[in-house]
């Protein structure tokens, strides 16, 4: 989906009737039931999404980021953090494409050392 906004908007609006492969939409029906009822998640839910081709890591790591947005939302709802503009976005996503999440490391002896 990446780089492809109606695609992305389409999954947005529906994920049944968006022009994904089945694996994925198996993959957001989970996910909804996450949202959802995430108390009500049994074995067998997690082995229908392994019969569509996920691996165990993968169904972690949907879960892991479907709570992590969860969290992020009720915590911006909740002390009244708002969207930054489209250009702070667009910089953010150029800082990453060129440099990822990890800073370089420093060129040098750390300051107050000699070499």
């Amino acid at each position: 989906m990446l780089g492809d906004e109606q695609k992305v908007q389409a999954v947005l609006e529906n994920h049944e009737s968006a022009p994904i492969p089945e694996a994925e939409r198996v993959l957001f029906r989970f996910l909804e039931k996450v949202n959802r009822e995430a108390e009500h998640i049994r074995q067998e839910d997690v082995e229908a999404v392994k019969a569509a081709g996920w691996t165990e890591e993968a169904i972690y790591d949907a879960i892991t980021v479907c709570s992590l947005f969860n969290f992020y939302n009720r915590w911006a709802d909740a002390t009244g953090v708002r969207e930054h503009p489209v250009e702070v976005y667009e910089r953010s996503a150029e800082r990453l494409s060129k440099g990822g999440y990890v800073a370089s490391p420093p060129v040098g002896p750390p300051p107050g050392k000699d070499k």
